[in-house]
């Protein structure tokens, strides 16, 4: 058997105040509309019957002696509060936890209060080049309008809403009932008004009395320079249409960008690969190459190295706040050994070995050499 104390969380010397109060914070936690616990219901009630009894000097008195036992067997109501059930977290107890806001939550929200309608996603895909230097298309989606035929009102022409007779346009279902603790009040949402306060006897045969349409609708929307994959773009205003006169909702338009099969890139960089021989590496070289803006002639500088890079400043990607500022083109250097020689090839390069030193090799060193550039 449950102790009262334990479960409002008291010593059993506590004050009446202080009874109240473990009361008020556990009822907080506990009522089911905010704790979706299985056994919350239960544990609710418990609490409402252990506040019963020690707030009252009689029953405590003899809880304290008796138990729970003794408390039926002197004839006293054990159901606690409780039992017969309670209404919304907002609306129970008003006398005892004064008004809605004893639980420290607002009141319902106005259901004929302007809101703003909800924001829409469309994907779009780009091919590289349109994402790096923009481009204007024309998108299709559908989105929620305001039904034209009845702006908006879900009456039909020449009709209006009428006040709701079964809550009085309220919007809601007022109960009372008297408890040992007090007037509690249970509030539920109209049935017949769903909380509007308001009904429509002919409803717009256009909407179905809705107020809004499914519409199919073309915007042409402008991509910046630069964006990339999964950049987003706002356009305000083409979402779904706002409800009791709130504004619209928003599109958002995803990117997903197609990659380059020439170019990487990396933020506001593109990345190329240049493949050169073993004598342009040496002795440097002028070389063309195909770079976002056509073809731009390059310098390799003399005694580069494999994989190292050439800087072409300002050709890469727009930079989308400022799209006057580029990123750069980094050409990556690959140096190339050739497979297959010319006799006057492999002869060249014999001269250059032996003029770094190397000795001059046996016809059956020169005969395997051969063999591999044949």
């Amino acid at each position: 058997m449950s102790d009262y104390y334990e479960i409002l969380g008291v010593s059993k010397d506590a004050t009446k105040d202080e009874i109240k109060s473990a009361f008020r914070k556990k009822a907080r936690e506990l009522h089911p509309d905010v704790n979706k616990a299985p056994d919350a219901e239960e544990k609710f009630k418990e609490l409402g019957k252990a506040y019963d009894t020690l707030s009252d000097d009689n029953k405590r008195a003899t809880y304290d002696r008796y138990g729970e036992d003794g408390l039926k067997n002197a004839g006293f109501d054990t159901g606690g509060p409780f039992a017969g059930g309670f209404g919304d977290l907002n609306d129970i107890f008003e006398s005892f936890f004064g008004g809605f806001g004893g639980f420290g939550f607002g009141g319902r929200p106005d259901p004929n209060a302007p809101r703003r309608g909800d924001d829409l996603r469309y994907d779009i895909k780009l091919s590289f080049e349109e994402a790096v230097f923009g481009v204007n298309k024309t998108i299709q989606f559908n989105h929620l309008e305001l039904c034209k035929d009845c702006n908006g009102t879900g009456a039909a022409k020449g009709s209006s809403k009428k006040t709701c007779t079964k809550c009085g346009g309220s919007g809601q279902i007022k109960t009372i009932t008297r408890t040992p603790l007090g007037n509690f009040a249970q509030i539920t949402t109209c049935p017949v008004c769903h909380g509007a306060g308001e009904v429509i006897d002919k409803p717009c045969p256009t909407c179905q009395g809705q107020g809004m349409l499914n519409t199919e609708k073309k915007v042409e929307i402008k991509i910046p320079a630069g964006v990339d994959n999964m950049s987003k773009i706002r356009v305000s205003g083409e979402g779904d249409c706002g409800v009791n006169g709130g504004p619209n909702g928003d599109l958002f338009v995803v990117v997903f960008v197609e990659p380059s099969k020439y170019f990487k890139r990396d933020g506001i960089n593109v990345f190329t690969e240049l493949e050169i021989t073993p004598a342009q590496a040496v002795l440097g070289d002028v070389v063309m190459v195909k770079t976002l803006d056509g073809e731009q002639e390059i310098t390799i500088p003399a005694g580069i190295q494999h994989e190292n890079i050439v800087k072409i400043k300002g050709a890469g990607i727009p930079v989308i706040s400022r799209p006057s500022q580029r990123g750069d083109h980094i050409v990556i250097i690959k140096i190339v050994i050739p497979t297959k020689l010319s006799e006057e090839e492999k002869r060249l390069y014999q001269e250059l070995y032996e003029l770094n030193g190397g000795r001059k090799p046996q016809k059956s060193i020169m005969s395997k050499v051969k063999g591999v550039f044949k």
